[in-house]
């Protein structure tokens, strides 16, 4: 049976930038080990991708040539902008922090790779060795080898977002995004080196145009299918996101979820590698009858699941706005992507772009209240959740002079009309019987263009 959470306080109003009782972190910091410092921490893992990223480079260009990597890498970082501005479209309802996003996708460009490319040859090689059948050394180092290694060393970045960074790892969109970023530096650096081989297999051959082998490639990797990287191992960030929201009450399903998502973003994987065994047309037959309906229910999948945070928003967050953290029309508002975009537009117009910023933050740490609230509601609500949630109600406290106006504007904008009915009979005040005049406008004081509430 699930533990309701305590219902919030009135808040006491905290002096701005000052830390809330209970949230520092001083006296715990100051009797760490040095290990445990985080620019300790931070400075390890940025040697170990740095170090990845210089070892990947050297292979890669040892295998293309410096003009076919630098073909390869002008044509590889094509699709790379818009996968990326996708995946932070979906985190839009609670965006996560840029730093998770360059690790996932330095890990993937930089580690994950390097771990394809050592482990792959190295197998294949002893396979071939072992069979002595090279040909059938490579098909089965496509559809077997290559899955397993490759979808494991992206998940790997999922894992340790998870393990490490739980307060951004809360739901199914935290774990598409992360793994479709992850994905998507994995298939730049894999791009780079198969655009940079096709070029100097058209170099010996003289192929150009658009029937040389660069056009082919160009056209399957970039053109058509640029989301199948990030399509097989999104499937393990639905795993690690539904584990997200298990309670801790059911540690089978915290690992079971995110290991069948590893399991099916291997066989897919495999499948779609191995679909040129299925004749001259089975790449295309692949793509068609499993490749783009996989990726439109997907799609649909993260869309529904992100209105149904928005709804989280909307639910939860009344609680705050009863106890007189919020205002009244907050919760409707952070619960609308319009109202959202309405209320940072009308703080950028009337206060500049730092306004506008200072929303956006109020914004995201409002939903991440609402989503702590709800995990507790539904029964996990973390052995910090008193700490967690004064740290993030004192985040809203100190911008709120900022936030409210704009968000108030938002939802005074979006809020959906109130009906209301006219009765039949003569009514003092109306003039003439069942006429409804059309009404006076309610005033309004922020569509009054002397009215600026970050001057006042």
């Amino acid at each position: 049976m699930a533990t309701s959470p305590p219902h919030p306080s009135y808040p006491v109003g905290p002096p701005d930038g000052a830390p809330l009782a209970g949230s520092g972190t001083a006296g715990s910091s100051r009797h760490a080990h040095w290990w445990h410092r985080p620019w300790v921490r931070y400075g390890a893992l940025s040697t170990l991708l740095a170090i990845s990223g210089l070892v990947i480079l050297a292979l890669v260009r040892e295998e293309t040539g410096t003009e076919g990597f630098l073909v390869g890498l002008g044509l590889a970082v094509l699709p790379v902008p818009l996968l990326i501005a996708a995946f932070r479209w979906l985190d839009r309802v609670e965006p996560g922090p840029w730093r998770n996003l360059i690790f996932c996708f330095a890990w993937g460009a930089c580690a994950a790779a390097l771990i394809a490319i050592v482990a792959n040859s190295f197998a294949t090689r002893w396979i071939a060795t072992a069979t002595a059948d090279p040909s059938g050394a490579d098909t089965l180092g496509a559809t077997v080898i290559a899955p397993v290694v490759e979808e494991s060393a992206k998940a790997a970045a999922v894992l340790l977002v998870f393990l490490f960074r739980r307060r951004d790892f809360t739901g199914i969109v935290d774990g598409v995004v992360i793994a479709g970023v992850t994905a998507t530096g994995f298939a730049f650096t894999e791009n780079i080196l198969y655009l940079g081989t096709a070029f100097g297999t058209d170099q010996l051959t003289g192929g150009s145009g658009i029937a040389s082998v660069t056009a082919a490639t160009f056209f399957v990797r970039i053109i058509m299918s640029p989301f199948a990287h990030p399509l097989f191992t999104v499937l393990t960030g639905i795993g690690f996101g539904i584990a997200a929201l298990s309670t801790d009450r059911r540690p089978l399903r915290r690992v079971a979820f995110p290991l069948g998502g590893l399991l099916l973003a291997m066989g897919m994987h495999a499948m779609w590698n191995g679909s040129s065994a299925f004749g001259e047309y089975g790449f295309f037959a692949v793509y068609a009858a499993f490749m783009v309906p996989i990726f439109g229910l997907l799609t649909w999948l993260v869309i529904w699941t992100r209105q149904r945070e928005l709804k989280t928003v909307r639910a939860e967050l009344p609680a705050y706005a009863v106890a007189g953290w919020l205002t009244p029309a907050e919760p409707y508002a952070l619960g609308s992507m319009r109202a959202r975009r309405i209320a940072r537009q009308y703080a950028r117009r009337h206060a500049g772009r730092a306004a506008a910023r200072e929303v956006a933050r109020y914004e995201a740490y409002a939903t991440s209240l609402a989503f702590l609230r709800h995990r507790a509601r539904r029964g996990s609500p973390g052995a910090d959740f008193a700490v967690r949630e004064r740290e993030l109600l004192g985040e809203l406290w100190r911008r709120r002079e900022v936030a409210r106006p704009a968000l108030d504007h938002a939802g005074r904008i979006t809020a959906p009309p109130v009906p209301v009915t006219v009765p039949p009979w003569p009514v003092n005040g109306m003039y003439g019987y069942g006429h409804q005049p059309a009404p006076y406008p309610a005033y309004n004081p922020y569509r009054s263009a002397a009215y600026n509430p970050y001057r006042s």
